[in-house]
């Protein structure tokens, strides 16, 4: 089973959960996401990974035209059906990969993907498809949870997010992402960092996570090193593991014009 398939069956199963998580339905980071966009050409957006539809439920009635686009098509229905009861009627639904586009060059004024690449099996192949389907000058909005730059921290993350969930391919250090980006010739207009606080619980739960395994990733968080609790802010409130911090990335990025 390749990541893709792997991608599918996690999304496919637990496409509820993203309809209902607090963590994706909600947040700093998609009234930010808002105000960025109100300052674009709003005539054609595509939302990439759009999961549960949260962004394209803020964003949609900015736009003429919006396309959400997702590689399941549980997750795709669930959206669909989510958008359809906020009386969202400028919205058509695809089927489909991130990393290659079934769109023609230069289609969309706006690109957005918000809490998904960390999945994607080739981030580079993702983000040439993001720059060739804008048009010149058109907008590019990521937020993504980011690996801090250190090594022990970033392994520490990354590890922690692939037990959780087996279709994690990797959080990304936000030096990666802004090299990777200025690379495919994508102008870098701003960059926030925010922090991100996850209920321990709760995050094992949005994946169904068997009790064993989450007594397994448990241990494993509370017996880590001072350094690595601090850093992460793990809480451990009578004995039980109760949250932890991360750091999420919203960049925004033009196509360039010439």
């Amino acid at each position: 089973m390749d990541n893709k398939d792997v991608v599918r069956k996690q999304f496919g199963e637990n496409a509820e959960q993203y309809i209902k998580s607090p963590t994706h339905a909600k947040g700093q980071d998609l009234n930010e996401m808002e105000q960025i966009i109100k300052r674009q050409d709003c005539s054609y957006l595509l939302d990439i990974a759009t999961g549960g539809g949260h962004v394209v439920n803020k964003l949609a009635p900015l736009f003429k035209k919006v396309v959400a686009l997702d590689l399941t098509e549980e997750m795709l229905q669930k959206a669909e059906s989510f958008l359809n009861k906020n009386g969202h009627r400028n919205v058509s639904y695809v089927c489909g990969d991130a990393e290659n586009l079934p769109f023609e060059d230069s289609t969309f004024t706006a690109v957005t993907c918000r809490i998904a690449p960390h999945h994607f099996s080739n981030v580079e192949a993702f983000i040439s498809e993001v720059q060739r389907v804008l048009t010149p000058g058109g907008a590019f909005v990521l937020i993504d949870n980011v690996a801090p730059e250190q090594e022990e921290y970033d392994k520490f993350y990354n590890k922690i997010e692939k037990f959780r969930d087996p279709s994690h391919v990797r959080a990304y250090k936000k030096s990666e992402w802004f090299s990777l980006i200025e690379k495919n010739e994508l102008k870098i207009e701003s960059a926030t960092l925010f922090p991100k606080e996850f209920q321990f619980y709760i995050w094992c739960n949005m994946m169904k996570l068997a009790p064993e395994k989450v007594d397994k990733l448990e241990d494993e968080m509370k017996n880590a090193s001072h350094d690595i609790k601090r850093y992460f802010s793990i809480a451990i409130k009578k004995e039980k593991l109760h949250s932890f911090k991360g750091e999420a990335l919203l960049l925004t990025a033009h196509k360039k014009t010439n």
